[in-house]
Order: C-alpha cells, then structure tokens, then sequence
C-alpha cells in the first residue's frame, strides 16, 4: 500500500508540474507577443535617438578630435622625438577608423536597447511582489527605453567630450615620467617582429579557432540544456527564461561571432611582437613572443573549454629576467605575520597569503558610499556650496572633483591610524590589509602608497585643530579664500612640520594625473580608477618656485552616471534650502 501511495503522490506531483507548464506556456507566448509588439514601437523611437545623437556627436566633433589629438601627441613630454614621429605618421589610420567603428557600435546598441528593455521590461512586470501586474505589462519598458536611449547619448557625450579632453589634458600635463622613446636602429627590428607576427600568429590562431568551433558549438549547446532543466545559470531568473531559449536557438550564430572576434584578434596580437621588441630592445624577444603567443592563445582556449590544461605549442621566455616595475615600499609590518616575511611585501600574493580576499567591487562600493555620506555631511555643514555643484557639473569645481574623494581618503587614513590597525579601515568597519586586499594593478599602485602616507599622517602626531586644517587643506585643495570661509575648528600648526611631505610620487602607468600646488591633494583617474597622491606643508615653507598645474576638465567624480552612488551630486536642485539637508 505504501509504495502504491508513493507511486501515486509522484504521479500527482508529476501530473500538477505538466498542469503548470502547460499553463505557462500561452502566458509565455502572449507576453512575448507583446513585449514584441512594444519593442516594434518603442525600437525605432529609441534607434533614432541613439542614432542622431551619436552621429550628430561624432560628426560634430570629429575635426576636433583629429586636430587636437594631433596637437596634443605634438605637445607632450611623455614621448621622445622619434617616437612622436611614428605615432604621427600612424595616425590617420585610428583617425579615419573611429567615424566607421562608432556609427557600427551606435546602430548595435540603438537595436540592443531598443529591442532588448521593452522585452525585458514586459517579463519583470508579472514577477512576485509587483503591484498592477496587468497594466504594469502594457506600460513597463515604454517611457523607461526612450529615456535610457537620451542616457545612452549623454553618456556617450560624457565620453567624447569631458574623458577625452580629461585624457588629452594628462597627456599634455605629463611631467617627471619616464620619456617614451626609440633610437632609428630600433625601428627595423621591431618593423620585423610585427611583419612575422602578423605572417606567422594570424595563420596559426585561426586554424586553432577553427578547430575548436565544433567543441564550443556542442559544449555550449549541453551546457545550455543541462541549466535549462536544472533551473540554473541563465534560466535561474524568470525574466531571462525567453531570453536564454533564444540562445540556445542561436547559440550557432553566438559561436561564429566569437570565432570571427578570435580570428581578428590575431592580428592584434601579432602586431604587438612589434612592441615586445621595443620594449626589450631585442628583435629576438619580438620573434619569441610570436611564437609564445600561439601557446598562449591555446591554451587560454583550452581553459575557456574545459578542455585539456596546457598547450601543446613551445612556450620560449621572451622577455628578460627584470625587477619589478613597481617595487614595494618598506611598511609596518603585520603583527600575524612570522619573521620569515620579508619587511617589504611582494606586489604579486603567494597562494598561502590569499587569505578571504576582498572583492574590489566591496572597496569601490564603500568609497562611493562614503563619497556621498560625507559629500551630504559637508552640504549641511555648508562646507560645499550649491555654486560648488553647479560649477561641478560643468566640470569647473576643483572641490567636488578632486577636495571630496580626497577629503574621503584623508578620513580613511584617520580613521585606520586611531584603530591601531595595520592596514585601512573602511567606513563599514572592513579592513583592508596586505594579506586580503584584491589582486590588480590599480590596488597595486594605491595600497603600499597610501600605507606609506598613513605612516607620515601618525609620525607627525598632529593635535585635533591641525587634523581639522589638515582635512579643509584636502577639502579645498589650498584654496586661501575658502579655507578662511568654512570655520571647522581647525588651526594651522605653529611651526613647518617637517618629516611630512609627499611632493611626488611617480606612476607612468595612469595617463591623467593631478598634482597638488603647495599644499592640497592630488588624485588621479582614468575610467574608474584612482589614486590619492597628497603632500602637506605649512605656508612658510611654500616654495614659489615648483610650477603648479591644472587639473583635468573630467575627472573620475564627473563621469559617474546619475544611479550611481555620486547620483546625488548631479541631481541636486539649484536650490540654497538644499544647504539645510536633513
């Protein structure tokens, strides 16, 4: 009787999910009918305005970027004679290049968007805990899709207005770096490597490619259907049930694309032999590297395929045995560490040192954050002003810019030194050491730099009046008019404070830098990243003689979009009674 009871409870069980399929089923088919239907009328009306706007940009803006590209490649220290020599006679080819390759990615994502949020918008509309499901399904993804196509064009206008002039301007301001240049006996040799790149690497990297098609092609397919009937990967959302049927139907097409990227990127890597041999000064180097890269290139494919590890190619070392580029700066050590851990710490971790590692997503996260907690705490304080805000949006207020993710830095250090702790600790109590801090290069610049910062700050023992001055120094980066302006208790010290400066510190790997004058903070960005380079000194000791430089038109802060956590700043009202947030 039991297992008669069984077989009949699975058979009910059986019976009631075939029920619900089959009643999902004309749902399904009816809301994607209709998200068709609003993707048919809202697409074009989102292409257009992704189109004209883009277009009108590039157009418009095109003999601007041709012309000062150009003269700012001319201008700049960072490249020797020759090399700008080179570059100038390169450049027509990117030049005539962006018109074509941006109007490809304006027409791909005017579709993407245009067809893609209605569709989307229509299937989040029936999830749980959505009120008006059923009007919510005729009204989701209308208004929501034209106005994320006027987001797409001021962005895109963020991009080639303010971060391209943000960029030009660090190229031009580059001082102090190492020059990047080539002597005339260089030039055959790495001319050589990138004609054997391209003969040797396009060749071989495509027939590797199209060897393994028919892997990917079946792979992706089983691995598809296994999380179609698990309910997991892209069928663990609901909303992304359509959309990851429709890959399975066009997982083909999804193969050829990857196999034509795979095939156009061999040349890229071919050419870069080219600048391998410039780089070790040895033709011979370039030559290895063309023959490295295939092993290279098979084996990362091997690991994307869960295929054999390894690769069955020769993998010679082509570049010479060399300090790093980056060496570490001595630092406190950390008391959990034995005496066997060398004083400076090693830029690359040790398997056994990865210990619960930070994701960088967490750390940025928390900056942000912090950025707009204190950013509404300086605003009730009157510290920022609303001429402040309306400046920043326009890209000409250095306090927002530059004084308040610097303000935020300064606090960090603060706050990490009164906690004893051996590393930072952030504004949710997260500490970040050397032993948990994410693996990557823009970590690897930021982290022992700022430890070496923090050891200055806590040497110099300053009271709490030259910790307030200190923090109205970063806020408003030695501005003599708005230090006297904002009274926070802060007092200058009586005397130069010596042992603590930290005029410069030199990183030739980020393209946009600000330099403090005097007195203040410096951060450098490009694209998200960013770095604090502070010094501070007392008046009497201003040496008129250092030369004092601008900072970027575009900074990190200004090309944050409206939902991030910076949002707040862009969207405040012009309005003095926001001075009183409560």
């Amino acid at each position: 009787m039991t297992g008669e009871g069984g077989d009949m409870g699975a058979a009910q069980g059986f019976a009631t999910k075939l029920g619900h399929l089959l009643a999902f089923l004309p749902i399904f088919l009816l809301l994607l009918l209709l998200g068709i239907l609003k993707a048919a009328f809202i697409a074009p009306i989102v292409f257009v305005t992704v189109l004209v706007g883009n277009t009108a940009l590039i157009v418009g803006l095109f003999p601007v970027h041709a012309v000062w590209t150009c003269c700012c490649i001319a201008r700049t220290k960072k490249f020797g004679s020759l090399f700008k020599v080179l570059i100038l006679l390169l450049m027509p080819v990117p030049i005539l290049l962006w018109p074509f390759a941006s109007m490809i990615g304006t027409i791909l994502t005017g579709l993407g968007f245009g067809i893609a949020l209605p569709l989307m918008a229509t299937f989040e509309a029936v999830r749980e805990r959505v009120p008006n499901k059923l009007s919510r399904c005729f009204t989701a993804g209308t208004w929501s899709s034209i106005r994320g196509g006027f987001t797409i064009v001021r962005d895109f206008k963020d991009i080639c207005f303010h971060s391209y002039f943000s960029v030009m301007d660090g190229l031009v301001e580059a001082t102090g770096e190492t020059i990047m240049d080539m002597r005339i006996s260089q030039v055959p040799g790495c001319l050589l490597a990138g004609i054997l790149g391209v003969l040797i690497d396009v060749p071989m990297i495509s027939l590797i490619v199209l060897y393994k098609v028919p892997v990917m092609l079946f792979k992706g397919w089983k691995q598809l259907i296994r999380d179609l009937i698990g309910r997991s990967g892209p069928f663990l959302e609901s909303v992304c049930v359509p959309f990851a049927g429709l890959l399975i139907l066009l997982w083909p097409v999804a193969v050829e694309l990857t196999a034509i990227a795979g095939i156009l990127s061999s040349f890229s890597l071919g050419c870069y032999a080219a600048a391998v041999a410039y780089q070790e000064n040895s033709t011979m180097s370039g030559i290895l590297y063309v023959i490295t890269v295939i092993s290279m290139f098979d084996e990362f494919t091997n690991d994307f395929l869960y295929m054999r590890e390894g690769s069955c190619f020769p993998r010679p070392k082509y570049r010479k045995a060399a300090i790093s580029r980056s060496p570490s700066l001595p630092i406190k050590r950390d008391p959990i560490q034995d005496d066997s851990y060398p004083a400076k710490r090693p830029l690359i971790k040790t398997a056994s040192m990865k210990v619960q590692e930070l994701k960088p997503v967490v750390i940025w996260d928390n900056f942000f954050k912090s950025c707009e907690s204190v950013g509404k705490e300086l605003v009730r304080a009157g510290a920022i002003h609303i001429s402040d805000l309306e400046e920043w949006q326009n890209s000409k207020n250095k306090i927002v810019n530059i004084g308040l993710p610097s303000y935020v830095f300064l606090q960090c250090c603060v706050r990490s030194i009164k906690s004893g702790s051996v590393g930072f600790v952030m504004r949710d109590n997260v500490e970040v050491t050397s032993l948990n801090r994410p693996e990557g290069r823009i970590f690897d610049w930021l982290f022992e730099p700022m430890l070496v910062l923090k050891e200055q700050i806590k040497a110099a023992n300053l009271e709490t009046t030259e910790e307030e001055y200190l923090y109205k120094l970063a806020l408003y980066c030695s501005d003599a008019r708005r230090l006297s302006s904002w009274q926070n208790g802060g007092i200058a010290p009586a005397e130069e404070v010596t042992g603590f400066q930290f005029d410069h510190f030199e990183d030739a790997n980020l393209q946009t830098a600000v330099r403090g004058s005097r007195q203040g903070i410096a951060a450098r960005s490009q694209a998200g990243e960013t770095a604090l380079f502070f010094h501070y000194r007392h008046s009497v000791s201003q040496q008129s003689t250092k030369s004092t430089q601008q900072a970027p038109r575009k900074p990190w802060a200004a090309a944050l979009p409206q939902n991030a956590s910076l949002g707040f700043l862009i969207s405040l009202p012009p309005n003095p009674s926001f001075v009183g947030l409560s």
